[in-house]
């Protein structure tokens, strides 16, 4: 049987390059976008090239009121689409960045983030939980700014460390279905994620650079590379663990 992924925030950044690392492992894709519906639909003609049947769905992680209409969407896009009513491999990748000295983080920059990344995380998994294959795979993604610190992200790190402890759970209470959970927590990348400083900003990008094992920033390759391994390879037996894909950052 065809394995379906679902990745939110697939339009763009680490969930795209997920999106397609997937595709060329013969995987089928649902993704979610905000506000880029042409770049999903970019996403989704690449990933039709690959030979991949793929849709796009609109998602606010933001907004958990919407979640059980979205998951009933999902299930419509799965029959029409696959003749299913499931699918295999969940990545909660959708995220915003925030850049603010803890002393100067105002209450709803937190809550914010508090509502894309842990209650968006939360309740959109709970939401499509019954729609995930017995034996399936969860990948939240996280950050290595939950091993090491960078001033000014206290609460985006707080927050993905909220997603790794969270992940342990899932990994505890779904288990018996045979599905894992596992974290993968990417060190600096050259996206646009955070505006793109870490991309365009090369004093920053070589600072950065310089604290790695591997004497580079990482590549989106990097971490949609590692995610579809994860997810399509032997890797059944893994599960509750964070992996950092870092290049080896503060080692």
């Amino acid at each position: 049987m065809t394995r379906i992924a679902l990745i939110t925030g697939g339009s763009r950044g680490l969930g795209r390059n997920t999106a397609l690392h997937l595709a060329r492992q013969g995987v089928d894709l649902v993704i979610t976008y905000r506000t880029g519906a042409d770049e999903a639909e970019k996403v989704v003609a690449q990933a039709q090239e690959l030979g991949r049947t793929a849709v796009a769905l609109p998602l606010d992680v933001a907004d958990a009121s919407t979640f059980a209409e979205f998951a009933g969407t999902v299930r419509g896009a799965l029959t029409e689409h696959w003749g299913r009513d499931s699918f295999d491999f969940l990545v909660n990748n959708a995220g915003i960045g925030r850049n603010a000295s803890f002393a100067e983080l105002t209450e709803d920059v937190f809550d914010e983030l508090v509502n894309v990344h842990v209650k968006g995380v939360f309740f959109v998994t709970q939401a499509l939980l019954p729609l995930i294959t017995e034996g399936g795979r969860i990948v939240n993604v996280s950050t290595g700014l939950t091993r090491f610190t960078i001033p000014g992200y206290s609460a985006y790190a707080s927050m993905k460390g909220a997603v790794e402890v969270l992940t342990r759970y899932l990994a505890a209470e779904l288990g018996p279905r045979g599905i894992t959970a596992n974290t993968v927590a990417p060190g600096p990348v050259e996206t646009d994620f955070g505006g793109g400083v870490v991309r365009d900003n090369v004093e920053l990008n070589g600072f950065l650079a310089s604290r790695t094992a591997m004497g580079r920033v990482g590549l989106p390759d990097d971490i949609g590379g590692a995610i579809s391994a994860l997810l399509t390879g032997g890797n059944a037996w893994i599960t509750a663990q964070r992996i950092e894909v870092s290049g080896g950052m503060l080692i």
